[in-house]
């Protein structure tokens, strides 16, 4: 997680572009974000340069052409703060918006759709050169400061919490990938992408376990870099975050939209139903929504005006037969007793394929968030299929439960978690005392689909050995006795 030297480095960049005249903190997000890309494409291209240097062979790759050397972050951080504010307004902004764009044509990727409005916003040489050195000397390269930074400029924010958009912590968007663990053949979609953790994820996934696959031929690549990763937002700052991440991580053309999931479809915008075959997603659970706005097929799914409810049966409508879902839901999906709740488990239990749930301690999300959560894994089936449901109680995940969140790689059931999922045939001889076990469908359904943890676990309670009271009162008695003898002593010494 983020380090507090890093903080402080943010804090003062921040600090730098708010005098400097950027008042609205998404703004100041939004450009730094800009400038963590131009960043992080001369470091791309550096890489290409060191594989071909080795290999010997042209770059395969290129970011930059040889004409456009002097956009590399390497090359204008160097120049004069006039000069580099002409070069980065003038050249470098207007090379990255137009990025993916097909030669001779106006039209192009996700990514150049939602750059087209993208504005430099920099107001003075003096602020951007003060930035640019500052970013500068912030080390690139664990692949988690990126994620961290976003994490922490949009714990910044107000309104974060509100609007749920707060980023999943890495490990656990890196834990329920390996537990779905995607295939080339997947087709992946996450309805509240945000900044496209978990699109991006899915991606690394791919490129480690089934790399000759993807990229075996020129079918299969664009299969990967256009077919297999959807995301929508309806925050047009976070799909410019999330088309510029996909980018970074070697996605040309995801499909990332502008979109809110839950309203009613546009029919000229196309339908998705039972398009996806894997849902990975941490939906917003914050607030209610107005029945008029809401998609009338959710609503007769489950009617309701909590959002976490109404994203399950979206997920529900967006998954093939077949398909599976890893998503994050609030514990009150899990035993809440309105009719709309008991409605969605019941539908999860009897009509599709629970397959586990794993219950997570509060402090996941902190310092934003301080709710329960748990991970909810299903697979859509259309016909049941439920027999037994896979429970775990994560205690620790690595990380202090705290506001500080303070590295505990000694401490975490993630391993466990991934292990005891890939085995869960073995799980039936785990008792209800331990920490994961198996329930059978039949008690769910007696329980009223109460799909809370604390419902089937069994408690063990030692017994304490006490003393008699009657032997603990003469231990008073000789108490008071050696107190009134000290207190006579005090009082003759007084005298």
């Amino acid at each position: 997680m983020i380090t507090g030297e890093l903080k402080s480095k943010v804090d003062t960049i921040w600090n730098t572009m708010w005098s400097g005249g950027i008042s609205n903190p998404l703004s100041v997000i939004e450009q730094l974000t800009y400038l963590l890309f131009i960043k992080g494409l001369d470091e791309l291209h550096t890489r290409e340069e060191r594989k071909a240097a080795r290999t010997r062979k042209p770059i395969e790759e290129p970011v930059f052409s040889p004409d456009q050397d002097a956009l590399r972050w390497s090359r204008f951080k160097e120049l004069a703060p006039e000069q580099m504010f002409e070069t980065v307004r003038d050249e470098v902004f207007p090379f990255i918006k137009s990025m993916g764009q097909t030669k001779g044509s106006d039209e192009g990727s996700t990514y150049t759709h939602h750059m087209k409005d993208a504005l430099f916003m920099m107001p003075t040489a003096r602020v951007l050169a003060n930035v640019v050195d500052q970013l500068d000397a912030i080390d690139m390269a664990d692949r988690d400061t990126k994620g961290d930074l976003y994490e922490y400029m949009l714990g910044k924010i107000a309104t974060a919490g509100q609007n749920g958009q707060f980023r999943t912590p890495r490990h656990i968007i890196k834990l329920m990938v390996d537990m779905t663990a995607p295939t080339p053949n997947d087709v992946i979609c996450d309805p509240a992408c945000g900044t496209a953790g978990f699109l991006v994820a899915a991606s690394e996934h791919l490129v480690e376990h089934h790399g000759d696959r993807i990229y075996k031929d020129a079918q299969a690549r664009r299969r990967f870099n256009e077919g297999t990763f959807h995301g929508y937002d309806f925050d047009t700052t976070m799909l410019r975050i999330g088309s510029m991440n996909m980018l970074l991580h070697g996605i040309e053309n995801p499909d990332i939209r502008y979109r809110d999931s839950l309203a009613e479809t546009d029919v000229a915008a196309g339908h998705d139903a039972e398009r996806y075959s894997l849902v990975l997603a941490n939906p917003p659970f914050a607030g209610s929504l107005d029945y008029e706005s809401t998609a009338k097929d959710l609503q007769q799914v489950v009617k309701t005006k909590k959002t976490e409810l109404l994203f399950l049966a979206l997920f529900l409508r967006l998954l093939q037969a077949g398909g599976r879902a890893a998503v994050i839901v609030p514990d009150g999906v899990l035993f809440g007793s309105s009719k709309a709740h008991r409605t969605l488990r019941r539908i999860l239990v009897e009509e599709q394929k629970l397959d586990g749930i794993v219950s997570m301690p509060s402090g996941v999300f902190k310092p934003y968030a301080g709710v329960s959560t748990a991970i909810l894994l299903f697979t859509k089936t259309n016909s049941g299929g439920t027999d037994d449901v896979w429970f775990y109680d994560m205690q620790v995940d690595g990380y202090s439960l705290d506001d500080k969140r303070t590295p505990q790689p000694d401490n975490s059931d993630l391993a466990d978690i991934l292990a005891r999922w890939r085995n869960r045939e073995a799980e039936r001889k785990r008792a209800r005392t331990d920490q994961s076990f198996l329930v059978p469908k039949a008690e769910i359904a007696g329980y009223d689909y109460d799909l809370s943890i604390n419902r089937y676990k069994e408690v063990t309670y030692e017994a304490v050995p006490y003393d008699p009271p009657t032997v603990i009162l003469e231990r008073l008695a000789a108490l008071e006795e050696e107190i009134a003898k000290g207190r006579k002593a005090l009082q003759g010494l007084l005298r």
